[in-house]
């Protein structure tokens, strides 16, 4: 199976790094042109120069700060002014970890606007130019801890949920024009995120991250963490005429890590 995605837009959130760069460059080999989304221009510059444009794309970047609603919104209204997408992939960088008892509502509404408001806002701009030529595909980068939350990340686990409830709603009222809605819970990744958050667990309960990164591992069935190309790969799938008949699914990317079925 080879997926073509030659004379598709998409719109990567969060693609200046890990994840969501890895996101980028596979849609690129795929054939589809890149808009990268992040808030480091200098970031974002050497990612572009990266992506694959063997098939004629002409790749651009958009600065924007996630954690700046208002400014965010700016940004992106006046990029849809120009550009339209085919595929969108919604992604940003995950809030500050902490427990319930250690949040105040400032940083939930914060992290509402940071996983919740930025999506819905990128998507119903994107959404127009999607029904009126008969597909769409919206992807959202999810969280395993919304089928099982950590007592260490309440915002992430929080935000992240309402998201992908809002995105099944979304998928059944865009099903008729050709747009799937799906979002990824992700699992362990070996990412600059996962680093840093091993690395404050480290210092919180005073071991040696090294521990820590092997715990995370161990607890992973298949015995390693997620090599961010192998998400750049679902992701592809998902954007392609293949997946076509996909939509309101939120699918687990984790190394068989999570314990329900559902």
């Amino acid at each position: 199976m080879e997926i073509i995605l030659k004379g598709k837009k998409a719109l990567v959130g969060g693609s200046s790094s890990g994840i969501g760069r890895a996101i980028a460059m596979e849609l690129a080999k795929c054939g589809a042109e890149i808009t990268l989304m992040a808030r480091s221009e200098e970031k974002l510059s050497i990612v572009l120069s990266e992506l694959d444009s063997s098939h004629g794309q002409e790749h651009r970047y958009l600065v924007t700060d996630f954690n700046d609603y208002e400014s965010h919104k700016r940004n992106v209204s006046d990029y849809f002014k120009r550009y339209q997408v085919d595929i969108l992939v919604n992604n940003t960088n995950g809030p500050q970890a902490g427990d319930v008892l250690n949040k105040e509502e400032s940083d939930y509404q914060q992290a509402f606007e940071l996983l919740f408001q930025n999506a819905v806002f990128t998507s119903r701009l994107a959404l127009p130019h999607m029904q009126s030529q008969g597909f769409g595909r919206i992807i959202n980068v999810s969280s395993m801890t919304v089928k099982e939350p950590q007592d260490s990340l309440v915002l992430s686990n929080t935000m992240r949920t309402a998201l992908v409830s809002w995105s099944k709603s979304l998928s059944n009222a865009v099903a008729a024009y050709g747009i799937t809605v799906n979002s990824i819970m992700t699992g362990y990744f070996d990412t600059d995120r996962l680093n840093s958050l091993m690395e404050n667990q480290a210092k919180s309960v005073g071991v040696d991250v090294a521990d820590v990164k092997k715990q995370r591992v161990s607890s992973v069935p298949v015995n390693r963490l997620g090599d961010p190309k192998e998400y750049g790969y679902l992701t592809a799938f998902l954007a392609s005429d293949y997946a076509a008949f996909l939509t309101g699914a939120a699918i687990p990317l984790d190394g068989g890590i999570a314990k329900t079925l559902f």
